[in-house]
């Protein structure tokens, strides 16, 4: 980003809402979709899902909570509302749909919590922030698909719900990199904590969990 534009944020965003004690990390939309070629949202970001499975791990050592989300629609869409009807490419993640499927290197293990979403937020529709809650859950550590999309929509609502929230900037990806640039900028602005991979890991192998 510019120094004009830092400078003109200067004073008036970009506070540091910083750790908590008891986090959970959150991998959003690692799917398919992102992933194949031949998918209208293919969006190339690989890199993206190395640095979260690298994360991941940092977070299970340190016996941290990990949560997966999905997106699956009922065929036909009927459950997607108006976002199904205004992005088409969502039909991809219709029940059944081989886009819907894991990655490469990310299968789910059983003790990490899988929700299943049809709209951008995380916590939209699901018991994503009552789960948290009860867990004793005060930091959330996003990282996913998209950017600007799925990652900002949750982040949002991380801090609406009132949980300290950082987003790994080498674990999101988008489609283009003027849109994940911005989004990280505006998060790290005004929602989040944006660090690094190595500053992530690092917390995680710091904390001192109860047993």
């Amino acid at each position: 980003m510019s120094d004009a534009l830092t400078q003109n944020y200067a004073g008036a965003f970009g506070g540091k809402a910083g750790f908590g004690k008891s986090p959970a990390l959150i991998l959003i939309d690692f799917v398919e979709a992102y992933f194949a070629p031949e998918s209208p949202l293919y969006a190339g970001v690989e890199d993206a899902l190395d640095s979260a499975l690298r994360v991941r791990a940092a977070a299970r050592a340190a016996g941290v909570p990990v949560i997966l989300t999905n997106v699956i629609y009922h065929p036909g869409g009927i459950d997607g509302g108006r976002f199904f009807e205004k992005v088409p490419a969502l039909r991809a993640f219709e029940a059944g749909s081989a886009m819907g499927a894991w990655p490469r290197g990310l299968v789910p293990h059983a003790d990490e919590l899988v929700l299943t979403k049809q709209y951008p937020s995380a916590f939209f529709g699901t018991s994503l922030a009552s789960t948290l809650t009860a867990r004793g859950i005060d930091q959330v550590i996003l990282t996913g698909l998209s950017t600007s999309g799925c990652v900002r929509a949750s982040c949002v609502d991380a801090v609406s719900h009132g949980f300290r929230t950082a987003v790994v900037a080498e674990g999101c990806g988008d489609r283009h990199p003027a849109p994940h640039e911005a989004n990280l900028f505006d998060m790290n602005a005004k929602y989040a904590d944006v660090v690094s991979e190595e500053a992530i890991i690092t917390y995680l192998s710091a904390l001192e969990l109860p047993a």
